[in-house]
């Protein structure tokens, strides 16, 4: 294997830093490519296997693939290392990524077909790509990325700014190689304390943790300020749902994780491809955190030695290998005999503390013929005044529930599908309680459902075992003193008391905010008329979870989930610059005209 460095020219003169990885012989050959904002020389932390815990370097990666006949192509985004050009994040992508194969398919040692790859920004730009369907490209194999919409996920979530972005941008911005040349901007980012920047909002532009690197913070402020979901949201790179009707015809790959920002993202892609016939799109979704597909215990759960991608498919570069050798050699391996869409549905355990201290609630794999699941059933469950999540709807003329929001003091992130956020907080599942250590958690250190402004909903100890496999919906009767707020609903396991567990332990499936301005029409946001109850919709993100006889179904509902998300002043201003807050009363209607209620995609016994 011989490696070519290149700099490719784009459609606008900027040059792209592009290596070439060639196997033996004369050619020519099909062709993988990645695209990346994270060095092409530098190590992917997610080449690594459940045998091999270390990363696997690039070339080693592309040594692999190379020793199977293969062309590997890794590629600088533009404006990041070394390639031309200024960095804004995401939306150069689809026409680079374009110009990129139109380049590789004029090459002599091309045979005309790629295959793409890469787990993250590099899934994000597989889709930019993907949209504009260039010439060559033969097959995906997205991981944990490719926004289908990313006012929906991944940037904004129903309206609130997912604090990743902010995150990502301070400490992309510290580790550029620009910043690594410059001494005195490195030791500019090297004294900020960016958990204490999370402590004042909102930046403003030359005011932020990120204004010594003035491109990161000018894209990242006007993420941050773009609220309503105008052309802004349906840009290419942004927003793969306005393109699935024309998007490459090929064979794809859909992967992310119950804890990662992507689920609805694999799963709108799977379905937006699927039925517009564009092309063999397949999903994967296990129970691991942003890209840790290798990897059995998260949070404070361990999901036994089954949780791993290389369980089933031998290994993550051996599964991308046999996919590319069907897609791109026609080799007849029973690639096209899979089954579309593989779950791992979460459960079953023991429940038991293990050595390191971990829950095991277990699971195993599941594979199907499409989704969400044949055989669903969307079962709803009323949200009642007495605490009870039932199938019955509540009594007519029941009392509602009404609690006070204040920005000061948000209710706290415990877990979740969050990557990207360290050193602030970390992703995963965990027990629902408050501990020393984590951001934005106060002594006492009590249980979330102890807090007056999280409303708690649960059903008795199940009577038999209950399968949920799908998206989740809560529809809640809302009603606020004010012109805006947030409503959040989370999903949760709740084991009981055990030895282990004496308090038992509420473990966190998945969870979604609305932004109340939006709740009508995302693209022209509408102040709440404060006193008047109106129907809304929280999207919880998707799940896979056998809750266990004994244990119960809950639902939180609550107005704040900070620092996942942005704080909401409660005042309208203008997203991102509101300079005052404001406490807010909120009401939940819980009677029989006004029946606020969960809806969970319920999977019969055998099916």
């Amino acid at each position: 294997m011989r490696r070519d460095e290149f700099m490719v020219s784009c459609r606008d003169g900027v040059r792209l830093a592009t290596d070439v990885y060639l196997p033996e012989g004369a050619g020519p050959f099909p062709v993988i490519l990645e695209r990346t904002p994270y060095g092409r020389r530098e190590t992917s932390r997610a080449e690594r296997t459940a045998a091999e815990p270390e990363p696997a370097t690039r070339e080693a990666v592309a040594a692999f693939f190379a020793e199977a006949g293969y062309a590997v192509i890794y590629q600088d985004c533009r404006g990041r290392w070394g390639s031309e050009g200024s960095f804004e994040k995401y939306l150069a992508d689809g026409e680079d990524g374009y110009d990129c194969c139109a380049w590789i398919v004029a090459q002599p040692w091309c045979n005309g077909r790629i295959g793409t790859m890469g787990l993250s920004y590099a899934a994000h730009a597989q889709a930019s790509l993907g949209c504009l369907d260039p010439p060559g490209l033969a097959a995906q194999v997205l991981d944990s990325g490719g926004f289908s919409d990313a006012w929906q996920g991944g940037i904004r979530r129903g309206g609130a700014f997912e604090l990743k972005q902010a995150s990502w941008a301070f400490n992309q911005a510290r580790l550029a190689p620009e910043t690594q040349a410059d001494p005195v901007r490195a030791a500019a980012f090297a004294a900020e304390d960016l958990r204490a920047w999370f402590t004042r909002f909102p930046w403003k532009p030359g005011h932020s943790p990120v204004r010594h690197a003035p491109d990161y913070e000018a894209y990242l402020l006007e993420q941050w300020r773009q609220g309503a979901f105008g052309d802004y949201w349906k840009k290419l790179g942004l927003y793969a749902k306005g393109w699935h009707d024309r998007y490459a015809a090929v064979p794809s790959v859909h992967m992310s994780s119950w804890y990662d920002p992507y689920p609805r993202t694999a799963t709108e892609n799977y379905c937006g491809l699927r039925d517009a016939g564009r092309g063999r799109p397949s999903l994967i979704l296990g129970p691991w955190t942003h890209g840790n597909r290798s990897q059995t215990a998260f949070g404070e759960v361990e999901f036994g030695p089954a949780a791993t991608v290389d369980a089933w498919a031998g290994d993550w570069l051996r599964f991308r290998r046999r996919y590319f050798d069907r897609w791109l050699k026609d080799e007849r391996n029973g690639v096209e005999d899979d089954p579309p869409v593989r779950v791992f549905v979460m459960g079953g355990g023991s429940g038991r503390k293990n050595a390191e201290g971990r829950l095991e609630h277990g699971g195993q794999w599941r594979s199907a013929a499409d989704w969400p699941l044949p055989g669903t059933r969307f079962t709803p469950f009323h949200l009642h005044r007495d605490g009870g999540l039932r199938a019955a709807k509540p009594a007519s003329g029941a009392t509602p529930l009404s609690w006070r929001s204040d920005p000061a003091d948000p209710v706290p992130t415990v877990g979740g599908a969050i990557t990207s956020m360290e050193p602030v907080i970390a992703g995963g599942p965990y027990d629902q309680r408050e501990r020393p250590g984590m951001f934005g958690h106060r002594a006492p250190y009590l249980p979330l459902a102890s807090r007056p402004d999280v409303l708690v909903f649960q059903t008795e100890p199940l009577a038999e075992d209950v399968t949920v496999i799908g998206p989740v919906a809560a529809h809640l009767w809302v009603a606020t003193d004010g012109p805006d707020a947030d409503v959040t609903a989370k999903l949760i396991d709740v084991h009981p008391a055990s030895a282990d567990y004496p308090q038992g332990f509420a473990m966190n499936l998945c969870e979604g905010i609305l932004r109340l301005r939006y709740r009508a029409d995302p693209a022209d946001p509408k102040p709440m008329v404060p006193g008047r109850v109106e129907r809304v919709t929280v999207a919880l993100f998707p799940t896979a979870n056998l809750f266990r006889a004994g244990h119960r179904i809950r639902l939180d509902i609550a107005a704040s989930e900070f620092p996942h998300y942005d704080i909401n002043p409660q005042t309208g201003e203008p997203e991102g610059e509101g300079l005052r807050t404001r406490v807010a009363v909120n009401t939940l209607c819980l009677d029989a005209e006004r029946p606020s209620q969960v809806v969970l995609p319920l999977l019969p016994a055998g099916a």
